[in-house]
């Protein structure tokens, strides 16, 4: 493996040129064949390539945005599943540029067989390539060294990616310095757990003398630090921290995303509020929509707007507590509505009101803030923003992701904030949609 090493960019980019190359060639056999002939004013030469090149940019964009083109980072499953929602979406864009062109709608029928095939090339693509991918560069052997917290859970999840890890041997970092410096030269990689930041440098920086990957667990200072601004006032270098949260400017443009965001929402979302209250009333005559305290920005209290996806007086003793795998609490309807984050549509009008932000945080239960602020005193430094129907955490995380790695997403996002950012986990949301593992329940 360590041969092909330093090719492994060059053989993904590969994979990413010849993916797209399959796909926009398949276009422009159609756009020259069919759609340039019954177009009202046809293209010629330069117009052509245009309009290829076009789509060319469109496809791109997209599978950079759901990440089509990480081959050997996502599962095969998601890898194939990234490329074709990004086909589908980048098609359906292509549809309404040459309606726009043609000044009229026309039959999609063309664009979806170029759909089905494009699906059907990637399926085959992907699966052949992954399959030589996998005898190049086979699962890195790695080593775990533990903190004092139990790290069974990110043992849990890297066991979970047997084709890229594989975990050889466990050591705590409490062997001791010369123990563990002899077992990190065996591995090919090692994983750095939570730990004390003396023991944890110590480690990082002998994999860097002896260019050994690692890979590390950060700690909510890391996040802090490493979304600081560079100061090079002195000849000494400094890290910059404001903590003030958004500025003004930025609360200005988000709340403009928000209110045009969520009455486009209310109009598009109607439909589907109809059918979805019929399916709830029919399942057993209870309320269509279900309301509940929950924290947004500063610690303020609002009531939610949800479906109803559990039995009535689900918590009738009086406990909070989230949804676990199999919950015999949850509806049929409520099921589908889970799992595809529908139940979450009502939302929509708690944007327009000002409670929400189309991104930010999850909206906590205070019943729930307040035991996990006993656990974790740094959990409300995430109400320095709206919560939100959409996030960083909800995106990069999944329903029963930690608490204290829920925290670490969200606070990147804050920290990273930007209006573009909240563009890219808008457009990203649709992937997560009818993902199973991102609406896993949590274990009991």
């Amino acid at each position: 493996m360590k041969s092909f090493e330093k090719y492994k960019r060059l053989i993904k980019l590969s994979f990413s040129l010849v993916t797209i190359l399959m796909m926009v060639t398949m276009y422009g056999y159609l756009w020259i064949g069919y759609y340039n002939k019954v177009i009202l004013f046809p293209f010629f030469r330069r117009g052509n390539w245009m309009m290829i090149a076009l789509y060319g940019a469109l496809l791109v964009f997209f599978m950079k945005m759901y990440g089509g083109f990480k081959v050997g980072y996502l599962k095969k499953g998601n890898l194939i599943y990234s490329q074709i929602l990004a086909i589908i979406f980048t098609n359906s864009f292509t549809y309404f540029q040459i309606a726009v062109l043609d000044k009229g709608f026309f039959s999609p029928f063309h664009l979806i067989v170029l759909t089905v095939a494009d699906a059907f090339m990637i399926i085959i693509w992907t699966l052949a390539f992954q399959m030589v991918y996998v005898k190049i560069f086979p699962p890195r052997k790695m080593l775990l060294i533990t903190g004092d917290k139990s790290d069974y859970h990110l043992m849990e999840k890297m066991n979970a990616r047997e084709d890229k890890y594989e975990i050889c041997e466990v050591i705590n970092y409490r062997a001791g310095m010369e123990k563990i410096f002899s077992e990190i030269d065996k591995f090919g990689g090692v994983i750095v757990g939570d730990m004390p930041s003396h023991e944890r440098n110590l480690i990082v920086k002998y994999c860097f003398e002896h260019s050994t990957r690692s890979y590390s667990v950060p700690k909510i200072s890391d996040i802090l630090l490493r979304s600081s601004y560079d100061l090079n006032l002195f000849d000494s270098p400094l890290l910059l921290s404001r903590n003030q949260g958004l500025q003004i400017e930025q609360e200005f443009a988000k709340r403009c995303l928000d209110i045009i965001g969520s009455l486009f929402g209310i109009i598009v979302s109607f439909p589907f509020f109809i059918v979805i209250a019929i399916c709830i009333k029919l399942t057993d005559g209870g309320p269509v929509f279900y309301k509940q305290v929950r924290l947004t920005k500063g610690g303020k209290e609002f009531e939610i707007y949800k479906f109803r996806t559990m039995i009535q007086d689900a918590e009738k003793d009086g406990v909070p507590r989230l949804a676990a795998e199999g919950d015999k609490r949850i509806l049929p309807v409520g099921r589908l509505l889970r799992r595809t984050r529908l139940d979450e549509l009502p939302q929509i009008y708690n944007i327009l009101k000002g409670d929400m932000s189309l991104v930010g945080p999850r909206p906590e239960r205070p019943e729930l803030a307040e035991e996990l602020t006993k656990e974790i005193p740094e959990f409300p430094c995430r109400l320095k923003v709206k919560a939100g129907l959409t996030g960083y955490a909800q995106v990069y995380g999944k329903y029963n992701t930690t608490a204290y790695d829920k925290l670490k997403l969200d606070l990147t996002y804050i920290r990273s904030y930007s209006f573009l950012l909240d563009l890219k986990l808008i457009i990203m949301t649709p992937k997560i949609l009818f993902l199973k593992e991102s609406t896993e329940g949590v274990k009991e």
